[in-house]
Formats: structure tokens, sequence, C-alpha cells
């Protein structure tokens, strides 16, 4: 049984599927390529796991209805340095978990409720999912806290399986953590989606958890650490992911260290060029994605590391400087950088006409479809959030915004309403005319 039939199994659902007439009726197409917009997030979180598997099998981006979900689910395949060029759109998958009472769970299940809303790849380039949270956090991991309370996604714990915030642990002994995640690949991947996750490398934001004494601080130097993290970002790799996000990677091996802002050792330039060619060769995937934080003009750095792309270097407002730099790096097919709608540090204030013109820029900026550089997007810059927080305020803390301690009253209240259903249209009819070139 494929993992998806197994995670509708585990939920209590059979396994037959339907044409789904709400996303019928909400659907945007451009050529084969199809998703939901001029949508609320809510409106889809409040749905059931097989109400959006039927969606996005109403979405089948072949154009053939499965009645039930099949066996073999191929990536989009756009060869080995589709990351050069790919849209990577992060999803903070703790921010949309399950917050019921106290409790935070089931962020993943959320994010798979999220996906019939995400627009799928283009002819010529990938878009891509970033996951925000893989690995438990250190302080307050399944619990939300106070609006001001700090429960940083960006301190992750090893060693000890995955995060309390994503995993469904009500059916873990139905499909493990490990088919959970592998179901989700391959609803993405169906989807016409490629997948990935952030990953932190700062040592003092690492713990080591011990099975028999207190958490540790990870220590690059400490062999078994080392392998720990490679082991650990392979094992992710070998569910389906296949990018992985890497914070603070402009300053590895010491580079630029004025402007760091993470806490604690960074791997040496050497250590950080084994892991990524390890998780490559380990896994025997070529075609990986590696992205790291921040770019600068040091590009044979980066591309002798391993990196697909970085961000932070363009100005992402002036269409002129995007589309130059795109011509500029055309046969850079190894690394080039790439061009923020927002990053993790986004404190909000942008309008959304900015936002517009900047996914504007980021997508149609360049001679042929071919040549675009690589754009980096968050979870607000498609489902804009409600007035009064911004993305780092959720990857910093994690505040429940139900009034009546619901998830629902939480998933109605974390977005903006009906101004952000008018700019999630926006957007869409943006990628209409991009996703078919």
């Amino acid at each position: 049984m494929n993992t998806v039939n197994k995670l509708l199994k585990s939920l209590n659902e059979n396994t037959q599927l339907k044409l789904d007439n709400w996303t019928i009726d909400h659907q945007f197409i451009s050529g084969m390529r199809k998703w939901i917009a001029n949508i609320v997030p809510f409106e889809l979180l409040k749905r059931s796991i097989k109400e959006s598997i039927e969606s996005l099998d109403t979405l089948s981006q072949n154009g053939i209805f499965y009645e039930k979900f099949p066996d073999n689910i191929e990536t989009p395949d756009y060869g080995d340095n589709w990351g050069v060029i790919a849209n990577y759109i992060e999803i903070n998958n703790r921010a949309i978990a399950e917050m019921i009472g106290e409790n935070c769970r089931n962020g993943l299940m959320s994010t798979i409720k999220m996906l019939p809303a995400i627009p799928p790849s283009a002819k010529s380039w990938a878009n891509c999912i970033i996951l925000s949270q893989i690995f438990p956090n250190i302080y307050g991991d399944g619990y939300n806290k106070d609006v001001d309370t700090e429960n940083s996604i960006y301190g992750i714990k090893l060693n000890a399986g995955f995060s309390q915030n994503i995993i469904n642990f009500d059916i873990i002994e139905k499909i493990s953590a490990f088919e959970q995640f592998a179901a989700f690949n391959d609803l993405a991947h169906f989807h016409g989606l490629k997948t990935g996750f952030r990953t932190v490398i700062s040592a003092d934001q690492i713990k080591v958890v011990q099975k028999d004494g207190s958490d540790i601080t990870f220590d690059w130097n400490n062999e078994e650490h080392f392998n720990l993290f490679l082991n650990s970002h392979i094992e992710l790799i070998n569910m389906g992911f296949e990018a992985i996000f890497i914070d603070s990677a402009k300053h590895i091996g010491g580079y630029d260290m004025g402007n760091y802002t993470g806490v604690g050792a960074l791997p040496s330039y050497e250590q950080m060029q084994y892991i990524i060619h390890e998780i490559r060769s380990r896994t025997g995937n070529t075609h990986l994605s590696f992205v790291g934080e921040k770019s600068s003009g040091d590009f044979a750095r980066y591309e002798k590391l391993g990196l697909s792309t970085g961000t932070g270097y363009i100005d992402p407002n002036d269409f002129d400087v995007v589309k130059n730099t795109a011509i500029h790096h055309k046969y850079s097919k190894n690394y080039s950088p790439g061009v923020e709608v927002s990053n993790d540090n986004d404190m909000g204030g942008r309008s959304y006409e900015e936002r517009l013109l900047r996914i504007h820029n980021s997508i149609f900026a360049y001679e042929f479809p071919s040549d675009k550089l690589a754009s980096f997007m968050q979870m607000e810059d498609l489902f804009p959030l409600r007035y009064d927080t911004n993305t780092h305020h959720l990857m910093m803390s994690n505040p429940s915004y139900s009034v009546d301690g619901t998830k629902e009253s939480h998933w109605e209240n974390l977005f903006a309403k009906d101004d952000g259903r008018e700019y999630n249209k926006k957007v869409a009819e943006l990628f209409v005319h991009t996703l078919n070139l």
C-alpha cells in the first residue's frame, strides 16, 4: 500500500477518491497547470485530509482523475540543476498547525491541506516548497506560547526524532513519521511541486539529546555530533525531500562574520563541502538543491561549496536589475544568486503592491524562461498574515490566535481576511501568465 493510501486508512478513511466540485469552482488554470486561488487559508485548513487529497486529484497536472491514489509518483523532472532557477516558497508548518488549547500539533497535515493552493511548477522551472520545521525546537516543542514569549524555530534538537508540532503522533502506530513525510512528498510531487526543508548550522542553536543525561550543545569538532547531523539530513532526503535551505550559509568557514547574527560556531568550509557532497553521494540523488541564506559577489565560493543558489544579493524592486543579472548568469547553471520577495527575517509592513511587484520581477525578469534566477518567498507572500504579526515573529514565537481554544479559530484569525483573499487572487493572476512558459 502506498503511503498516501496508508495515511487515509490510518485516519479511518477509505481510499476511494471522488471529484471535488469545490476545487473546480476555485481553480486557476495555466495550460495543464491547475491550483486553487482567490481563497483564504481557513477554507483549506478546515477541510479533512481526504478532501485535500481529492482536491489535489481533481487538480491533477496530467488531466487524469485517479479513483485511487497512484502507487508510483515521480518528482517533476527539470534535470540535475533545477535548483539554480527554481522558486522557493517557505511554509511555516508550525504556524499553521492545529492549536488546541495550549497544544500545537499536526503541522504536516495542515501543510498537506495547503498544497492545492500552491502554484505548481512551470514548463521551464520548478516551484519548491520549503518546510520551516522538521526537528523539535529546543524550548516548548508541542506547545503554543503567549504572543510575546520566545519559542524559536531556529533552535533545534537532534537525536530526538521529529517535532511534536509537525508529526501526527495520534496515528504513529499506524503510519510512522517517515511514512507521513513520504506521503507529504508524494502529494506535493503529484501536484507538480518539489520539496525541501530549512536547517540550522549554528552550533549553539543545536542541542544533542542524550538518552541517559541532559541535552548538550552541538560541537562541529565532535565526530559523533558531526555524523549525527549528516545522517539526520540524509534520512530526510531518503523520505523524498530534494532541497535543503541552509540558515547562515553565507558565513560558513568564517566568511563576513561581522554580519553574522547566528549563535555559536559554524562548520568549516571543508566540513560543509563534505556534508553536501556526502548527502548527494549517499542518497544517490544528483539533482538535489542546496540553498544558502544570503549570497555575495564571490559566486565561486558558493559554487565550490556545492550550493545551487543564495538569497539577498539583488534588488528585487528593480525589474531591470533582476533582468540584467539573469542575463549575466544565463550560462551559470551550477550556481547563481537569487531574488528575494521576502525572507524569514521579514518584520512585516511591506505593502501588498510591493510584494506583488517583487513576485512579478521574480517570475518575469529574464529574456527566456530557462534563464530566470531563483526566487525566495514566504508563506506571507502568497497568503497574507493578520496585521499584527509577521513572518519573523512566527519563526521566533508560536502564538495561538484562537479566541475560543479551537484550531479552527486559530486558522481563521492567523491570516488576513477579505483583503488577503483579493491579494491571493492577484498573485494567482501573475502565476497564470508564467506557468505555461
